[in-house]
């Protein structure tokens, strides 16, 4: 393990230890991942009389809805299903039978919370069959259909997806295509020994209640898995983008884009297909918060920074939602990454050089430039923020826009007699060396420029 500074390492103790102390948690680890390296990691409490390791089971909760998740992206990227295809193509007979299992991944499928019955979080849950009867028109709730609304429900319904595509249960699937291929072996639909007991603390009282960890049945795609510290450290990886042989880098970059925004006072949170995402002090991360009976858990990545953060413990309320990017803000106050020293390439193809430099689109001054990567980048010159994007080569002289504004656009190179740059087409937007060259395409050949009132 990668050690910090002594400094550094007693700010997230004690911010460990306080979270811990001044809420009565009977046992809670956290830790934080860098370059894909656990880079600190310490527990408070104890589970059956000893501090917690990273070797210890908690129940994890909800965070087994990005497992779902992988899963379905897995069969969309076999074209087994299409994720505009309806619940109806695949699992025939429910209330929403209407909504797209994007929808369902993206949690803006309308569909209500929880289940109906008893409180099935606390409760032996029932069988597929019932589950899918309980969805009817009662279950629908008067949102509209691309606003988010979290649905344990539909993640029941995607496990039984998974359970009839792949003809195994889901629990099957998941150890098979993600846990085996990963080494994940710690991660189960079951407690297995050492696991940490679930409590709830009195709330007014120094003394605990043991909670029960009931099978949830067609529920448990919803929040069923046990994981440990380690384990959730190589899912904390996945997420940004150390994928194995389970999912192309690509799908789970996907996964991470927005599908719906938790409208509240800010936009702070929302949903991917199968991932929670919040924005912190610049921050863009993924990953998903649990919570059971007995137990909380979260583990948040940024893929950016490749950073992340995981806390699991063994009470049903309490740990404040602000624990983890906490620890992530005292990394980056105590030990932020030192940059790597800049070298110069030992080459740069002379085309591109050409291509460098200011452009205008209209009046308005834009620069390209080659970045270490070979890709190119255009963005407002001076300065200025707006439209930036970075671009791919295609092998035939034009690029692939590869994220902001002109993600998937084409960027074409237009050349004069001699074949030198003359003007970028970025899917008919003119860059010219001048602005408004009357000698390029668009708006060519127009009045030339002249003082205000002539």
């Amino acid at each position: 393990m990668t050690s910090l500074l002594p400094s550094t390492q007693r700010a997230l103790l004690r911010r460990l230890a306080v979270e811990q102390s001044e809420n009565r948690v009977p046992s809670l680890i956290a830790g934080l991942v860098r370059d894909g390296e656990t880079i600190w990691v310490d527990s408070r409490g104890q589970v059956n009389g000893a501090p917690a390791t990273t070797d210890t089971q908690y129940r994890i909760g909800s965070i087994t809805k990005t497992f779902i998740g992988v899963l379905v992206m897995r069969l969309r990227d076999e074209g087994r299903l299409d994720l505009a295809d309806k619940l109806d193509d695949y699992v025939p007979g429910t209330a929403v039978g209407n909504r797209s299992i994007g929808e369902f991944l993206s949690q803006s499928s309308g569909l209500t919370a929880e289940p109906a019955g008893q409180w099935w979080e606390r409760t032996p849950g029932g069988t597929a069959e019932e589950l899918l009867a309980s969805v009817d028109d009662s279950a629908l709730r008067p949102t509209p259909r691309h606003q988010f609304h979290y649905s344990n429900v539909g993640f029941g319904i995607l496990g039984e997806l998974v359970t009839r595509l792949r003809g195994a249960a889901w629990h099957e699937v998941v150890e098979r295509e993600i846990l085996q291929p990963l080494g994940m072996r710690r991660t189960t639909l079951s407690p297995v020994a050492p696991h940490a007991d679930g409590f709830a603390v009195h709330p007014w009282a120094d003394v605990v209640l043991p909670e029960p960890a009931e099978d949830a049945g067609a529920m448990a795609p919803a929040g069923q898995l046990w994981s440990t510290f380690d384990d959730m450290v190589r899912w904390a990886r996945f997420v940004m983008g150390d994928t194995g042989e389970v999912l192309h880098p690509d799908t789970v970059a996907e996964m991470r884009v927005p599908g719906s925004v938790d409208d509240g006072p800010e936009w702070r949170s929302g949903y991917g297909l199968g991932f929670q995402l919040l924005r912190h002090n610049g921050r863009r991360l993924a990953g998903h918060s649990g919570s059971m009976p007995g137990f909380l858990a979260s583990v948040w990545a940024d893929p950016a920074e490749t950073e992340a953060v995981i806390f699991m413990a063994n009470t049903t309320a309490g740990v404040t939602g602000a624990l983890g990017t906490d620890l992530l803000d005292a990394l980056a106050e105590h030990e932020p990454r030192i940059p790597e020293p800049w070298v110069p390439r030992p080459d740069v193809d002379k085309d591109l050089l050409e291509l460098t430099g200011e452009w205008y689109w209209g009046p308005s001054p834009h620069v390209v430039r080659v970045l270490s990567d070979g890709l190119l980048d255009l963005r407002l010159g001076h300065g200025r923020r707006g439209r930036a994007s970075r671009f791919r080569p295609n092998g035939d002289g034009t690029w692939t826009g590869l994220d902001g504004y002109y993600a998937g656009e084409i960027l074409r190179v237009g050349r004069d007699a001699d074949g030198k740059p003359n003007h970028l087409n970025l899917n008919t937007f003119i860059f010219t060396r001048i602005p408004y060259d009357p000698d390029a395409p668009v708006p060519g050949g127009v009045a030339g420029w002249r003082p205000a009132g002539s």
